[in-house]
């Protein structure tokens, strides 16, 4: 029979929580993370536990120790994905982190591709509203992503229409706009090679291979609320929760 998971070790919630805010961004290279007495005092922990969960982060190579000083995050080529970036605006307000814009390059009503019209429950040739965006830093592009929104979404929340930078980010304008909450979201990812569009707008040579990454919104009632296709580049990781095996 199956059996309900434990409650997770605490070395390994305190390790998360720490691993979230440097891929949100709210924790930057070269920032140093809590130490193991302060992490020991605000979890209510151990001073092994502490260690222990410092020990974690340098494994999943997010963080490097540094004798006599501490323990630093590390600079790393790594995916923001929607978790991480919804995260930071919750939290923030704002979806970019320090060093970190978005281009417009295209926005407002198209007919939707046959994968977009299914993930958003539309009929084959419907309409959508889109916003095609390419994401940099200091380092360039770092990736180009189309968000889709069916017609209700679309007439609710005009901005969308307008190629414009919403500062809080799509999702939590279309939440305050149209009042649906989004619940959860599911990812899909593969590997294959870039379009043109695609590699233009990375700065790839044609035909370099990248990462594909569909992410649909849910919302409180189960219906879908935002599609989106994200394109990264490769040499960059993307980082997902760990899980029991056996």
């Amino acid at each position: 029979m199956p059996k309900i998971e434990e409650t997770r070790a605490k070395y390994l919630q305190i390790a998360y929580h720490i691993r979230d805010q440097i891929l949100r961004g709210d924790l930057r290279p070269g920032d140093e993370v809590p130490s193991e007495r302060q992490l020991a005092a605000d979890w209510g922990v151990s001073r092994p536990t502490a260690a222990r969960s410092l020990e974690t982060l340098r494994h999943q190579g997010l963080v490097d120790k540094r004798q006599g000083s501490g323990t630093y995050v590390r600079g790393l080529a790594v995916n923001r994905r929607g978790r991480e970036v919804y995260g930071r605006a919750k939290r923030t307000g704002k979806i970019h982190t320090p060093g970190e814009y978005a281009v417009i390059t295209s926005a407002g009503w198209l007919e939707a591709p046959d994968y977009v019209a299914e993930s958003l429950n539309l009929a084959v040739g419907a309409r959508a509203v889109h916003r095609r965006r390419v994401t940099k830093n200091d380092s360039g592009p770092i990736t180009v992503s189309t968000s889709w929104f069916g017609p209700d979404v679309g007439d609710r929340a005009p901005k969308l229409r307008d190629p414009e930078w919403i500062q809080e980010g799509t999702l939590m304008y279309v939440e305050n706009m149209t009042g649906r909450q989004g619940s959860y979201a599911e990812d899909r990812m593969c590997a294959r090679l870039a379009t043109e569009d695609e590699a233009a707008g990375l700065e790839l040579a044609p035909g370099s291979a990248v990462l594909i990454v569909h992410h649909v919104v849910h919302d409180m009632k189960d219906h879908p609320l935002e599609f989106v296709e994200a394109t990264y580049p490769p040499g960059h990781w993307a980082f997902e929760q760990g899980y029991p095996i056996g």
